[in-house]
C-alpha cells in the first residue's frame, strides 16, 4: 500500500541572491498531520505554494501519489489552501463561498446543497448558510475557509498560519478544532507556523526548518526532548545550552563538573553541546546541589515561575511550581536522563 502521498526530492529555490530553500528532500504520509516550524524566512511558506504549484521549484520534483506534479497547475491538483487572510469572497453569503468551487465544476445543485450542509455541520456553522461574511467574527471566517477548502474533497489540505490573525483564546479553540477535523476525515494536513506551542500541540510531526534546510524531523515529544542542535533546542521552548566534553559513553563534563548521562557513541573527549529544559531542574539546598548559584530574578508565569540561577557567571534558567528569594543560594540537580547532549555543528 502505498504510505507517502508526497514526496519533496532535492528541492532549491532562489530569489536573487536569497537561497530559500537548499537542495530540500521530504516524505510526507498519508492521513498525517504534518507542522512545517521555523522563523520568517526559512522557506516554510515557500514549500507549501511549491506543493501548491503556485510557485515553482529551481530545481527538484514534487511527486504526488508517486507521479511527478512539478509543472502541473494547481487547479489539477488534489491539494486545496487555506491562507491566513481567508480571502473569502464578501459579495457572497456563506453558503455561495462554501459552493463556490463546486458551482464551477458544475456540480448538480442537490449535491452542491447536500455537501455544503455537511461541511458547514463539520466546522460548527450550521443556521449560518445566509449570513454575511462580515458578521463573522474572525474564528467563525477561519471555519467558513476551511470549509470551503474542504468541500472539493482534496486528498491534502494546506493551511498557511491559518491561526495567526485570532487572538490567543480563540487560537487554542481552533486548534483543538483542526486537529478534531483532520482525524475525522482522515486527510493530509500540512500547517505552517511559526509557534511553537502550537506545533507541539497540533502534530503527529514537526518539520524544523531554518535557512532553507530541514534541521530536524520527528514526533513532537522527539523535537522538545531530543533537539538534535542548539537551533532546534534554542527554537523550540527554552533552554540551558552549555558547551561540554563527553568523557566516555554515559559520562559528560559541563561547568566544571561531571555528570552521569544517558548518552553513548560519541568520540571520546568530543567536544559537544548539553541542553537542559527548565523544568527539568531539581531544586534543592545549596550544600546538596551538584552545581550551587544565587537566584538573581524570579517572575510568576501563572502554572510556574520562572527562576534565574547565576552559577559561577552562567545564567540558568529555573521553572518550578516553588518560589526561591532573589540573592539566597539554591542548589540545582539534574539527572542524567535529563541531560540531552547534541553533536556541535558549524553554523
Amino acid at each position: 500500500m502505498l504510505e507517502n502521498i508526497i514526496e519533496l526530492r532535492n528541492l532549491s529555490k532562489r530569489y536573487d541572491d536569497n537561497q530559500v530553500l537548499d537542495n530540500l528532500s521530504l516524505d510526507i504520509k498519508k492521513n498525517e498531520f504534518l507542522t512545517l516550524l521555523g522563523p520568517s524566512g526559512c522557506g516554510k511558506t515557500t514549500t507549501l505554494k511549491i506543493i501548491a504549484g503556485f510557485e515553482y521549484a529551481d530545481e527538484g520534483k514534487v511527486l504526488f501519489e508517486e507521479k511527478d506534479i512539478t509543472d502541473i497547475p494547481p487547479y489539477e491538483r488534489q491539494i486545496n489552501t487555506v491562507f491566513q487572510k481567508y480571502a473569502l469572497f464578501p459579495h457572497m453569503n456563506i453558503y455561495e463561498n462554501i459552493a463556490f468551487g463546486l458551482k464551477i465544476k458544475k456540480m448538480p445543485k442537490d449535491e452542491i446543497d447536500k455537501k455544503v450542509k455537511e461541511m458547514l455541520k463539520l466546522v460548527a456553522l450550521e443556521g449560518f448558510e445566509n449570513r454575511q461574511v462580515e458578521s463573522l467574527s474572525g474564528g467563525q471566517q477561519q471555519r467558513v475557509a476551511i470549509a470551503r477548502a474542504l468541500v472539493n474533497e482534496p486528498k491534502v489540505l494546506l493551511l498557511d498560519e491559518p491561526l495567526g490573525a485570532l487572538d490567543l483564546k480563540l487560537r487554542k479553540e481552533m486548534q483543538m478544532e483542526l486537529k478534531k477535523i483532520q482525524k475525522k476525515l482522515g486527510i493530509t494536513f500540512i500547517f505552517v507556523t511559526h509557534d511553537q506551542e502550537e506545533a507541539l500541540t497540533m502534530s503527529d510531526k514537526i518539520i524544523v526548518m531554518n535557512k532553507g534546510k530541514i534541521q530536524q524531523m520527528g514526533t513532537p515529544q522527539d523535537i522538545y526532548n531530543e533537539p538534535e542542535n542548539s537551533f532546534v533546542a534554542r527554537f523550540i521552548g527554552e533552554s540551558n545550552i552549555f558547551d561540554g566534553v563527553m568523557i566516555e559513553d554515559y559520562l559528560v563534563e559541563f561547568c566544571s563538573t561531571k555528570f552521569k548521562c544517558v548518552d553513548k557513541d560519541f568520540e571520546k573527549n568530543e567536544n559537544i553541546e548539553v541542553v537542559i529544559r527548565p523544568e527539568d531542574i531539581k531544586m534543592v539546598e545549596p550544600q546538596k546541589g551538584m552545581l550551587k548559584g544565587k537566584v538573581t530574578s524570579v517572575l510568576f508565569k501563572g502554572v510556574h515561575y520562572e527562576i534565574e540561577v547565576n552559577e559561577n557567571g552562567r545564567k540558568w534558567i529555573l521553572h518550578n511550581t516553588q518560589s526561591a528569594i532573589v540573592g539566597s543560594e539554591l542548589g540545582l540537580d539534574i539527572y542524567p536522563e535529563d541531560i540531552h547532549i547534541m553533536r556541535k555543528v558549524s553554523e
